[in-house]
């Protein structure tokens, strides 16, 4: 993930800024851009109005800071991702939508495209922030306490849980609360993307070994929480990520000690779920076509994926515009239900619907753009600083991926923006490694 080298400048004129300083002030882009996004999760996952917003404006003064950088620097420089060109082009064909009235609703599209627009921005400036490895490995060590100190949170929310957000706060539409989310599938959605970095930490070598007791702990109890909340598609996602860690090392390393490892944290993590709430687990594995509280039944969740994939059948080209599914969608429906069906519950089926057959084509350019420069930068690389960041940036879009089969994380801003900046970051170039993480 290395950024390119800051351009060299040596001017001591007023206004320029000296590499020192374009340094300092990458340095504060990154981890502002970085802080932004672990603050939206606590905010209901940026899914209410206010807090989108907050979202928005603060990514809109980051850019700000960094145009202002450029014209101190004299000159504007810009650090190119691979991802950048399927993101413009996406960008292009919700602006088509508008432009052309594709859409059926322009507000939501309007809506949804700034929500789009957003995350490119977020992208764009963890992209441009990036300088160096330590920043990365600095950036690692906070995520991994962040997590930590949310599944404390979630955990002893749940068991203490009065129904409210934060003990405060009476859902508008109910819902399945866990942690800092209204439904507990997207709380296992922002585990998902953020288990892999103390996980993968555990196995590397660079990693000092006391150092590796708290990202081990960390990644124990992230892990946990994913099965406590209940969230069947957060427990399959996580096994293929466990899964698809296991063999990279073992393919990597063929150590004892590794599977040792990897197998003592199975079993840890599997004694801490029956020790909490072993039997409720047990429960959500048995049940795929009865459903508790709020949620939709699998078998609903199928027909909702069957009767979008009508909606596409429709209007396969450019669909029917960006965010307008709950409007379209009542036309459609073949079944009987007293709960508001806002979302598709497939993130890949409600794409098509959404933005066609192009649309569709987009997506599967950015995610061969991701998976091909995302492995082509692990191979030959050791699980130090920039390998291991990737391989766990990697990770967690994988997990998010999975999940979208069954649910739309995809939809939650707070997710969506960890998950499309995490896979700018899988893609970036290698960073010049540094010393062992403390």
């Amino acid at each position: 993930m290395t950024a390119a080298s800051l351009p060299e400048t040596r001017e001591t004129l007023s206004g320029v800024l000296r590499p020192r300083t374009l340094l300092e002030s990458n340095q504060i882009l990154f981890y502002a851009t970085f802080g932004l996004l672990l603050l939206a999760p606590l905010a209901f996952g940026a899914t209410e109005s206010w807090s989108a917003f907050a979202l928005q404006a603060a990514s809109g003064c980051l850019l700000l800071f960094w145009a202002w950088r450029q014209i101190r620097q004299g000159e504007i420089y810009v650090r190119w991702n691979p991802l950048f060109a399927p993101m413009l082009v996406f960008a292009g064909l919700i602006a088509v939508q508008l432009l052309l009235g594709l859409t059926v609703y322009r507000y939501a599209t309007g809506t949804n495209a700034l929500l789009y627009l957003n995350y490119g921005l977020l992208c764009f400036l963890a992209a441009q922030g990036l300088s160096s490895g330590k920043e990365v490995g600095r950036l690692a060590a906070v995520i991994s306490a962040y997590g930590l100190l949310v599944s404390l949170f979630a955990l002893v929310h749940s068991l203490s849980s009065n129904g409210k957000l934060y003990w405060l706060r009476t859902p508008r539409s109910g819902g399945w609360i866990y942690g800092p989310y209204v439904n507990h599938n997207h709380y296992a959605g922002l585990i998902e993307l953020l288990v892999p970095i103390p996980l993968v930490l555990c196995l590397s070598r660079r990693v000092r070994r006391e150092s590796k007791i708290f990202f081990g702990a960390s990644a124990l109890l992230m892990a946990s929480t994913i099965f406590l909340s209940g969230s069947r598609g957060g427990m399959v996602a996580f096994l293929v990520q466990f899964f698809g860690l296991a063999l990279y090392v073992g393919t990597r390393r063929r150590s004892p000690k590794l599977a040792i490892a990897l197998g003592g944290f199975v079993l840890l993590a599997g004694l801490v779920v029956v020790w909490l709430g072993g039997s409720s687990v047990a429960d959500r594995l048995a049940t795929i076509h009865s459903e508790a509280r709020t949620e939709l039944s699998g078998g609903i969740r199928l027909q909702i994926a069957r009767d979008t994939l009508h909606m596409f059948r429709e209007r396969p080209v450019l669909g029917w515009g960006l965010g307008t599914f709950p409007t379209v969608y009542p036309r459609f429906r073949t079944f009987y239900t007293n709960l508001l069906v806002n979302q598709a519950h497939n993130d890949y089926v409600q794409l098509l619907a959404e933005m066609g057959l192009l649309g569709g084509l987009v997506t599967l350019w950015f995610l061969f753009r991701l998976f091909r420069h995302a492995l082509a930068k692990l191979h030959g690389e050791t699980l130090g600083t920039s390998g291991g960041m990737t391989l766990a940036c990697l990770l967690g879009c994988v997990g998010i991926l999975v999940h979208s089969f069954v649910d739309f994380n995809l939809k939650i801003p707070a997710n969506a923006a960890l998950f499309y900046v995490f896979a700018t970051l899988a893609v970036s170039d290698r960073l010049r490694e540094v010393g062992r993480i403390r």
